[in-house]
């Protein structure tokens, strides 16, 4: 088995990708928490990626890919691994069809829709992350989600480059077949759109914008939301039958909801805060550690089960140990 050394060697002699050792992955995540990674890639080349990928997993060490960065929360410790990341991040237009690179910023895709006056992105405006984060766990806000408009997806499968469309990537609500199979790899994907007043899109958009920035300031160390909402219909009777009305919002019940009523706002352990004014809102307040929001968010999650016999289901992943 090559040693680290070796490793980064080797990575370092595939053109166009760019190598670290020890690198803290909290430059990397919104919360900016979590150790090093023994070592850290990046490119933006397909195929630069598909031998970087190539080279770390028959390295023998412990490999995963990374996008934006909003949803992970990694550990102190780190990751004992080689991190890689794809950074391509074109954005292309052909009529209503527009072609994203996994590695674009969201927000830039939804900028660039709007502009051009291409309706169907414009409710995503202000979520964090990047587009293949967005495909990968079907992002959405105010009823409209990212499948809607999504035709094809380009993909790594491991073996070869695929295309799989939009019924084959089985969307779900924050669910994809791609957070099933974690170790395929989104490069892109074409969005069909439809043509429309780019002054009316503008206004909607940064209406949202004005609504979620001062939710989530852009400045705020945070994921957004901790924990998916809750779909009424599976919510068990005696629960679903206590929820108001006014409460559930396109059949979903916000996690925010049952949060609320166990007392979740204001929380804190360490510098890991709950905000006093969203109880689905946790943030890093400065200095924060993943070891006390990893604590936080346990204690939330079993506070609604003993009230509600509801568990509670993340949308961030977990990174190292």
């Amino acid at each position: 088995m090559p040693t680290t050394g070796e490793t980064q060697a080797r990575l370092a002699a595939i053109p166009n990708v760019t190598v670290s050792a020890q690198t803290p992955l909290s430059r990397y995540t919104r919360f900016a928490i979590g150790g090093p990674a023994d070592l850290y890639a990046e490119t933006g080349e397909v195929e630069a990626f598909i031998a970087a990928l190539t080279a770390a997993r028959s390295s023998g060490m412990e490999t995963m890919v990374i996008g934006g960065g909003t949803n992970l929360i990694v550990s102190d410790q780190g990751f004992r691994g080689i991190v890689l990341r794809y950074r391509a991040d074109r954005l292309r237009a052909a009529g209503a069809c527009v072609m994203a690179d996994a590695g674009a910023v969201l927000q830039d895709l939804v900028d660039f829709t709007v502009a051009r006056g291409l309706k169907g992105l414009e409710t995503l405006a202000g979520i964090p992350g990047s587009v293949g984060a967005a495909v990968y766990g079907n992002a959405g806000a105010y009823g409209h989600s990212i499948s809607e408009r999504v035709v094809r997806v380009r993909f790594y499968d491991g073996a070869e480059v695929r295309l799989f469309t939009n019924e084959e990537c089985r969307f779900q609500y924050r669910e994809s077949v791609f957070k099933q199979q974690k170790d395929w790899i989104i490069f892109s994907t074409e969005l069909a759109l439809e043509p429309a007043d780019a002054a009316a899109l503008q206004q909607t958009a940064n209406d949202i914008v004005k609504v979620r920035n001062e939710k989530f300031p852009v400045t705020m160390k945070c994921a957004g939301s901790i924990f998916k909402n809750l779909l009424w219909k599976e919510l068990p009777p005696e629960v679903a039958a206590a929820v108001p009305a006014a409460v559930v919002r396109e059949g979903k019940v916000p996690a925010a909801y049952f949060l609320e009523q166990v007392g979740a706002k204001g929380s804190e352990r360490g510098a890991i805060r709950v905000a006093t004014y969203h109880a689905n809102l946790i943030y890093n307040a400065g200095g924060g550690t993943a070891a006390d929001l990893c604590a936080l968010i346990a204690e939330l999650k079993q506070r609604v089960k003993e009230r509600f016999g509801l568990d509670l289901e993340e949308e961030v992943q977990y990174v190292g140990r």
